[in-house]
Order: C-alpha cells, then sequence, then structure tokens
C-alpha cells in the first residue's frame, strides 16, 4: 500500500489563522467561517512562507501542462475566449466542505464566491456555481460566455435539475436551500449566455480552479 503523503495546511482566513498539520485541525478553523481562505501544501517550509503572502497569490493559477494534444488539434481548439467569466468549485471530501466561485477568465479577478459550507459534493458546486454565473451575465446584461470544466453541471442546468445522491439533512440545509433557490431560477428564467466547456487539456486548469489539487 503507498504510503499518504502528510501535507500541511496554511489558513490565512479563519477563526484562526496559521499552519495546520491535520486536515482535521484545518477543518476546524475553516468550518462555519465565511469567505474562508486555506489551502494544502507538501511541505511545512512552504506553508509558513505562504502564510505571509497573499492566499490569491497560490490558488488560481493555472500550472504548466504537457499536453496531450497534438499541434493540429491545439490549433482546431485555438484559445479560450476571454469575453468571459470562469467557474467552479472545490469540495475537500465528497460529501465534505464545499465552496464554488466564479472569475473573469483573463485576469483571474473573482467575481463571486460562497461557501465554505459544512458539507457538499464537487458536482453540486459546479451546478451552483454556473447558475450563479447565469444569473449575474443576465442581471448585468452580458454578451460575456461562460467557462466551466464540469460536464455533469452543464447537463443539469440544460435539465433544470440537480442530480445528485446526496441525502438532505440539518448538515446541508443552506447548501439545498441554494440548490432550491438555482433551480427556481432556471425554471422562471431565461438566458442567452452560452456555456462552453473549458479544455483543461488544452488550456490547462480553468481560471477559477481553487488550486488545491
Amino acid at each position: 500500500m503507498t504510503k499518504k503523503k502528510k501535507k500541511y495546511y496554511t489558513v490565512w482566513q479563519g477563526h484562526k489563522t496559521g499552519v495546520f498539520e491535520t486536515w482535521n485541525a484545518c477543518k476546524k478553523q475553516i468550518k462555519d467561517y465565511q469567505g474562508a481562505q486555506y489551502k494544502s501544501f507538501a511541505s511545512l517550509e512552504a506553508a509558513k512562507q505562504a502564510l505571509e503572502g497573499n492566499y490569491f497569490d497560490y490558488i488560481g493559477k493555472n500550472k504548466p501542462i504537457k499536453s496531450e494534444l497534438s499541434a493540429e488539434q491545439l490549433k482546431k481548439i485555438g484559445l479560450p475566449n476571454y469575453n468571459s467569466i470562469s467557474v467552479d468549485a472545490a469540495s475537500s471530501g465528497n460529501p465534505g466542505i464545499m465552496e464554488y466561485r466564479g472569475v473573469d477568465t483573463k485576469t483571474k479577478q473573482q467575481l463571486f464566491i460562497q461557501g465554505p459550507f459544512e458539507q457538499g459534493t464537487n458536482n453540486i458546486g459546479e451546478f451552483l456555481a454556473l447558475v450563479h454565473g447565469l444569473a449575474i451575465l443576465k442581471k448585468n446584461n452580458s454578451n460575456r460566455i461562460l467557462y466551466t470544466d464540469s460536464k455533469i453541471a452543464m447537463s443539469w442546468v440544460r435539465k433544470k435539475t440537480c442530480n445528485t445522491k446526496l441525502t438532505r439533512s440539518a448538515k446541508n440545509k443552506p447548501v439545498f436551500d441554494l440548490v432550491d433557490r438555482a433551480l427556481d431560477w432556471l425554471k422562471n428564467n431565461t438566458y442567452s449566455t452560452v456555456i462552453v466547456k473549458w479544455e483543461t487539456k488544452a488550456w490547462g486548469e480553468i481560471p477559477a480552479d481553487f488550486g488545491r489539487k
């Protein structure tokens, strides 16, 4: 059995800030803390160094990747449309602590963020992020397109459903309250926004990625 690599957790905003050596210790600091800022690191030194810096310097950075695509495929796909916003979600566990956000695709300026929520799934977060993005773009009468890297979320939005297997409970009530609002919005609104699948293999991680992989 492969030994799980130890991680260290930097918390910039939480009930307590600092570097924590276990996920459970980190979790206590971010649970029920709106707008918590945290990330894991492979070494104690890196975590301590990050604490001295800014949270936004460590998340949402597109990691260089070795493309699995040929030059011809890359040419066919082209570059992202920067007249857009990108959305993504992160979940520590399935289910687990979940949050989602939207950013300007070009500048990576954060446009909205929700969470962390005590119990959710990545799929639910991706779905909520898409609907949140749609609502903002409609409200602003914007012609921007909307990028997501989740085919499941795209399908749920298209079908106006949230086909999660997560059972409702007191713990995840805030999440399902948002799901209900999102479904209600989809059923009572039309929109012209084009939702587009982010080409991760060609462009790297989506700009809204939380960078905690």
